[in-house]
């Protein structure tokens, strides 16, 4: 059996770990998914911070800034819904809490709930491929997310310019922000050779990037660096990053 909670367009199979918006999958990460599961399993009533944490990073001690970056993962999910922005309550010094539309739950046999094909693998290009993912931001403060998803954007655009070169959009590789996914994985559903990972650490007025550019099919590290420099001079490092 599995449960399955449905409210306004959307549905969440707990067993496969998927919201779904009417009938199509929203790229979210474990993360975010296992906190919705709780704050719609107790629509309406506040849960604690601790509740949450435990429930996303079970055995784990991590910092709360964690807990606010997916709870802000899902309230942009929500948001393209009319009020969806309120749908999650924040609670001050306490926690969270649903507030959005009616929820349904639902049990059903593994046999009646339709499985989700994986993605189809794409054709790799004859001529080099790229997919940057989104970089990972460890300064700790949610409100760096923007500064870290700028970088990446500019370091898309750089090797954009490069005509034998096919280099995956925005749109496309951003999917993946705040998921735990294999290069593998995302060399096979972007169509893609290689992947540039990477992250961000903003701390006063210096920034530090590294970035690991990866073979998908193999998993083999082709180059890494780590670049540091003053806040003032973010834009030379950017033209200097890959």
């Amino acid at each position: 059996m599995t449960t399955i909670y449905t409210f306004g367009p959307f549905r969440l199979d707990v067993a496969a770990e998927i919201l779904f918006r009417r009938a199509e999958p929203i790229a979210l990460g474990q993360r975010a998914v296992a906190l919705l599961h709780v704050l719609v399993e107790e629509a309406g009533t506040p849960i604690s911070k601790n509740t949450l944490i435990e429930s996303a990073w079970p055995g784990l001690a991590i910092e709360e800034s964690n807990l606010t970056v997916q709870i802000a993962a899902l309230r942009r999910v929500f948001a393209e819904e009319h009020g969806g922005e309120n749908w999650i309550e924040t609670l001050p010094r306490r926690g969270y809490r649903y507030v959005g539309p009616v929820v349904a739950k639902e049990q059903k046999s593994h046999s009646a709930v339709a499985e989700v094909p994986p993605a189809p693998a794409l054709a790799v290009p004859d001529n080099p491929s790229l997919a940057v993912l989104p970089f990972t931001n460890m300064s700790g403060n949610p409100e760096q997310e923007y500064f870290a998803d700028g970088v990446v954007e500019d370091i898309i655009t750089g090797p954009s310019r490069i005509k034998w070169l096919f280099v995956i959009a925005r749109n496309s590789s951003f999917t993946y922000k705040g998921q735990s996914v294999s290069v593998n994985q995302v060399g096979r559903e972007l169509g893609v050779r290689y992947v540039l990972e990477g992250s961000v650490r903003k701390a006063g007025q210096r920034v530090r990037i590294t970035g690991q550019l990866v073979e998908a099919e193999t998993g083999v590290h082709i180059w890494a660096e780590k670049y540091g420099r003053p806040l003032d001079d973010i834009f030379a490092l950017q033209d200097e990053s890959p």
